[in-house]
């Protein structure tokens, strides 16, 4: 019934998009020979009327932004071409053969992971491509049979000078200088603000001064060929190594590669290690952000490395002066010229980013390295901002939910307590706890367990009430619930010991908070619901930043919840969906930060909006397809590995990498002629715990080359571990668990038929009313 009420939205936006699929289907074992060849499959052409952005990052702190065909975005054509530490260095390029301008309108244009290229005509090519670790930019043009000219956008882009076959030019902003010169040593000539020259297109370098850029553009020319295989070197082995994934589903295939590149192309080195928050306006790192991203961002794909200093570089930023009121918080944002502190849920998040990073890596060195930066945390909310239940107390815009107005007044105050500022705060409490076990602090372990345990016995009556069936949002400052139906209640299922309620409550969300594009932030039915995020002759967009804007970064949450539930088909009808987003609408390959909650009168699928690529819609993607699809939860601190896959009925062949430890684990599944997961241990040893429903959880030792096979039926589950050889070490069979299918079944009947979403005509929302007086 679901899928039936889904089509009618789904296929005239795919056949509006020109997608239907990806590319030709193929197999999985053709895809794995192909790997070295992997970037060239994952090319995606892109027509005019797409007009996508295509987005580049140097992996440090420069990233350039274009439209693939033309600059007619009314926010991110602001940013269009060479962003440096956030100044806006010059707004894109024109190229010229002779005196014909080369209109992109009419180009052929692909994007690939590491350039875009486009056809101008037969035999006429231009390639872009941003060098890794360089503030340098090549333009390749091959085909032209005149000198080829190229003129720098941007106010305050102006030519000064030329220093011998190089041309300098002002930045539009910082104090930045900007050099020119053909791909080779040659000759140039000015025309106006346009450089032109004989050649097969041009470098440009951004640097502090001449001496700087003119030396990039000299290290271009020596290296442009290594530089160019480098990037492709990179991007390439993190594909087949930390990200390798290949299925039968051609477009699983395709999206989750690209979500892993264009995640990855936000993991910079700016002020030390760090994830932008997005592109193009949150070219920084935000506490909040970065710690939602970094488990699908960084954990999940096995970068323990990056992970480890990125947590170390985030704690030097820590709020170390205990007289103030901010004391052992983490920042809200950190940019190059501001560093601010006005945030509730960074700091929580940081402590569980810590405990998420030992469980993956098993690295309990860093434990002891920032003890005391989990203690100043945990003291410094004691000190300023707990109340007498426990609660951790925050004001109105220092939630997720932060917009405020002209007079910073917020649009959706959530002060005093919001759930899932407490959900977090139990967290932390609790892996403040796991800190101090393993550092023998048994006084603070023992205080923290306690207050953790003091905030869940009081937050399972005080956000509950007879009237409604699911959680409120916040209690005020006068402690009187507010039952405003929100998605923030989805973070804090974990403290209500109530499988009935939740069930309940996860329903009431899903049907009327998640649409087939995403978690809306607030209920259609409620008066201040804003149908859509960008509608200026409407209203601002920050009055509907969190009062009705889908945050695609939710559907993360949403899914491990159906998930939780065995509810797979469910939860992969959204994650399909948005896998779709990324392979055809937006940034090339990526995630918008938003969406309106209703499409259009006259479209199927809702305007994107925000930022056009945002770390955390991008990393709970990846987050929840690892974590509970494949189901891979590790904790190598205590030597245990959870594997809990929960496959759709789409998925009949998958083939996958994953890293815990210092291991590599590879592993297949096989739909058919009987669910067949096989996990090849190449050089771990840990302990197994394999957990499918309806049968009890089995542990299983494995070694380092040992192959484990899980097989499963309605009625039987086979587990068998062999040595490298074939030699059978243990074997192991359930029969269902009474109380897990009862259980499953009451999930299964709670949520039966779960439907998404609907919008509601126009005529009902006040705020559309009210605007149009």
């Amino acid at each position: 019934m679901r899928r039936s009420l889904l089509l009618p939205l789904l296929v005239p936006f795919l056949l509006a998009t020109g997608c239907t699929h990806t590319t030709p289907a193929r197999t999985a074992g053709t895809e794995t020979a192909n790997l070295n060849h992997v970037l060239e499959t994952m090319k995606i052409a892109v027509p005019p009327s797409a007009n996508r952005i295509a987005s580049f990052t140097n992996k440090e702190a420069a990233y350039y932004c274009a439209q693939t065909h033309e600059v007619t975005h009314p926010e991110y054509s602001w940013f269009e071409g060479m962003n440096v530490a956030k100044n806006r260095v010059f707004g894109g390029y024109d190229l010229f053969v002779g005196n014909q301008l080369l209109d992109n309108r009419t180009a052929n244009v692909v994007v690939y992971p590491e350039k875009l290229v486009r056809q101008h005509g037969p035999g006429l090519e231009e390639q872009l491509w941003l060098f890794d670790h360089k503030n340098l930019l090549e333009i390749d043009l091959t085909g032209a049979t005149q000198p080829v000219g190229i003129q720098l956008k941007g106010d305050k882009v102006r030519f000064l000078r030329q220093q011998g076959d190089v041309a300098l030019f002002s930045a539009r902003e910082g104090n930045y200088l900007i050099a020119v010169a053909s791909r080779q040593p040659q000759a140039i000539t000015l025309q106006d603000q346009r450089v032109v020259a004989a050649g097969e297109g041009f470098l440009i370098a951004v640097g502090k001064d001449a001496t700087e850029a003119v030396a990039l553009i000299a290290e271009g020319r020596r290296n442009s060929a290594t530089l160019k295989q480098a990037r492709r070197q990179r991007l390439r082995e993190y594909l087949q190594t930390n990200a390798y994934l290949t299925s039968s589903n051609d477009s699983l295939t395709q999206a989750l590669r690209w979500l892993a590149i264009t995640t990855d192309q936000l993991v910079t080195r700016q002020q030390g290690d760090g994830i932008y928050a997005g592109l193009p306006w949150f070219n920084e790192y935000w506490g909040r952000d970065e710690f939602i991203s970094f488990p699908g961002a960084i954990l999940v794909t096995g970068q323990f490395a990056t992970a480890r200093q990125i947590l170390l570089s985030f704690a030097k930023y820590q709020q170390l002066d205990a007289s103030s009121k901010y004391f052992g918080r983490v920042p809200n944002i950190v940019n190059p010229s501001n560093i601010d502190y006005h945030t509730t849920d960074g700091t929580p998040r940081f402590v569980i980013a810590l405990q998420e990073y030992v469980k993956y890596s098993g690295d309990t060195s860093l434990v002891r390295q920032l003890y005391p930066n989990v203690q100043a945390s945990i003291a410094g909310s004691l000190k300023h901002w707990v109340d007498e239940k426990g609660y951790l107390l925050h004001e109105d815009n220092e939630t997720w939910m932060d917009a405020r107005d002209a007079k910073l007044v917020a649009y959706t105050p959530r002060a005093s307590r919001a759930n899932d500022i407490q959900a977090l705060w139990y967290e932390q409490l609790r892996a403040g706890a796991y800190f101090a076990a393993y550092m023998q602090d048994a006084a603070h372990q023992q205080q923290w367990e306690q207050l953790a345990q003091r905030v869940k016995s009081h937050f399972a009556q005080d956000y509950r009430n007879a009237q409604h069936d699911y959680l409120a949002d916040r209690l005020d400052k006068q402690g009187k619930a507010d039952f405003t139906l929100r998605p923030n209640q989805l973070f804090a299922f974990d403290l209500v010991n109530d499988p009935a309620f939740t069930r309940q409550a996860l329903r009431e969300t899903w049907t009327e908070l998640v649409y087939p594009w995403g978690v809306a932030t607030l209920d259609r039915h409620d008066p201040q619901f804003h149908p859509y995020h960008l509608a200026p002759e409407l209203y601002h967009k920050d009055a509907a930043y969190h009062r009705g804007t889908i945050w695609p970064w939710l559907n993360g949450i949403a899914m491990q919840r159906m998930l939780e539930a065995g509810q797979v088909e469910t939860a992969y009808t959204l994650f399909a969906n948005s896998n779709r987003q990324a392979l055809t609408q937006g940034v090339v390959g990526g995630l918008s930060e938003n969406l309106d909650a209703y499409p259009r009168p006259g479209q199927t699928w809702p305007k994107l909006t925000g930022a056009y690529l945002q770390a955390w819609s991008n990393a709970e993607q990846l987050r929840v397809w690892y974590q509970y699809f494949l189901g891979i939860r590790p904790d190598m601190a205590n030597r245990q590995l959870t594997l809990a896959p929960q496959l759709p009925k789409a998925i009949e062949q998958l083939q996958y990498n994953f890293m815990v430890g210092k291991s590599r684990i590879t592993a297949e599944y096989q739909a058919l002629p009987t669910p067949t997961h096989t996990y090849h241990f190449n050089d771990l040893a840990t302990t197994a715990v394999v957990d499918v429903l309806p049968f009890e959880p089995i542990r299983v030792e494995v070694k380092p080359g040992s192959v484990l096979t899980v097989t499963y039926s309605t009625q039987q589950l086979t587990l068998q571990v062999r040595d490298e050889g074939g030699k059978m070490l243990t074997e192991r069979k359930a029969s269902p668990s009474a109380a897990r299918q009862a259980q499953q079944q009451q999930n299964d009947r709670a949520l039966a038929e779960v439907e998404f979403t609907r919008p509601l005509p126009l005529s009902t929302h006040p705020v559309i009313k009210q605007s149009k007086k």
